[in-house]
Parts: structure tokens; sequence; C-alpha cells
């Protein structure tokens, strides 16, 4: 089974106006943290996606073993899945879809999900945790025309949810895995607090102003290595 990553690191937070791919992570960034994940799945090919603060990134992440795909209008809320499609490698079987700002999901979590998937061929698979259901996400080759139809990246639990297509639901350890979309949310996650979802609640934190960020962006202390295209 030919299995490719696809870690989501295109869109923008505008409740914490930075870059949150840059965040500080336990000594890396977060998106850098989250790749390295990514990376210890064993991916037969890897895909990462790159929105406006793709310089940004390609000067302080490591980016090396992923083909990265722009995707500058991510931002507006276009799908940067559908991009990365065309990179793809044709001898795939199916995505799984990772967020880059979610690094405490498990390498284990993603091969419970395509062990679960690879027997008979199952178009979609969700990880189930012990508060609702989240990412890694399976989608089947013959499930990429409908993804080219996505007008955002969220879309894609229309396509779960829509009970058009059998849905593989499978056991993954504790909460989902918390994610950086305000600042009391990045917090807790430097902390290593999970509260339940963790997914960002419009109005929920007004958050402190662009100019005042709480915790310096890490600068890249390794030598920059060439991403893989």
């Amino acid at each position: 089974m030919f299995v490719t990553g696809l870690l989501l690191g295109a869109d923008s937070s505008p409740h914490l106006g930075v870059p949150w791919q840059l965040l500080a992570y336990h000594g890396e960034t977060l998106l850098g943290a989250t790749l390295d994940v990514a990376r210890e799945c064993g991916f037969d090919q890897l895909i990462v996606t790159l929105g406006t603060a793709s310089e940004q990134v390609h000067d302080r992440v490591d980016l090396e073993g992923a083909r990265v795909v722009e995707s500058p209008h991510a931002d507006t809320g276009s799908s940067s899945i559908v991009p990365a499609l065309d990179a793809v490698d044709r001898r795939t079987d199916g995505i799984v879809v990772l967020l880059g700002d979610q690094p405490g999901v498990t390498s284990s979590t993603v091969w419970s999900l395509v062990a679960e998937v690879a027997g008979p061929a199952t178009p979609i698979g969700v990880s189930r945790y012990d508060d609702g259901h989240g990412h890694p996400c399976w989608f089947g080759r013959e499930l990429f025309g409908e993804l080219r139809q996505l007008r955002s990246d969220a879309d894609l639990w229309e396509l779960i949810d829509g009970g058009t297509h059998p849905v593989t639901q499978v056991d993954a350890i504790g909460n989902v895995p918390p994610r950086a979309g305000t600042w009391d949310e990045y917090r807790r996650l430097v902390s290593g607090y999970s509260p339940a979802p963790g997914h960002f609640t419009p109005g929920a934190f007004d958050g402190p102003p662009v100019d005042t960020h709480p915790v310096p962006l890490p600068t890249r202390s390794r030598p920059r290595r060439r991403s893989t295209h």
C-alpha cells in the first residue's frame, strides 16, 4: 500500500496576528515539530502546503523530505488540498490528512488509522478520540475527484459527515490533540494541557495586539536544507 501524508500548513490565524507556523514549541517551531511527527510516520510520500508565510517558513523550518505545495490563497479561505492533489504520487492508494498546528497527533494514531482502512479498501477513515472525531483522516484515491471540489479545507468534514460514502471510525487514545487557534489555546498547547476538543471557538479570546507577541519566534539553529520537489 502506497500512502501519502498531507500536512496542511497554509492557512493563517487572524486571532493570533502572527504566522502560527513559526510559534515556539518545545525548542522548535510549531510547524517544524508537526513535520517531525509526520516524518516519523514513514509515509511513502510527504506533502506540506504553505500559504502567505511561505518565505518565512522556508527560512526558519526544516522542510527536508517534504514536497512543498504553495497555496497563497488559503488565507482567503480557498482549499490548499486542491492544489496539493496535483503533487500526489500516481501510485498513491490514499492520503492521510494532518493539521500543521497539531503536533500532539502520534505516528501510532496514524498507522492505526491506515491499518483499519487497508483491509477492504475504505474510502474515508477518521480518528475517533474520547471527546470526538478529529485528524488524522484518510481519503482513498477514489475520492480525489470529490476532494478537488472542496471550497475550503474545513469542507472535508462535509464530505465525511455527508453520508454519501462509508466512513471507518478508528479509535485513538485520549482527547483530540489541541491546536493553536488563539493565544489561550497556544499556551495550553505549549504547557501540555489538553482540554476537550481544542478547536477554536469564535469570540472566545480577543488576544493581545499584533505587535505584542508573548512568545519569541524561534530563530533557525541549523543550516537551511532544501525541500524535496
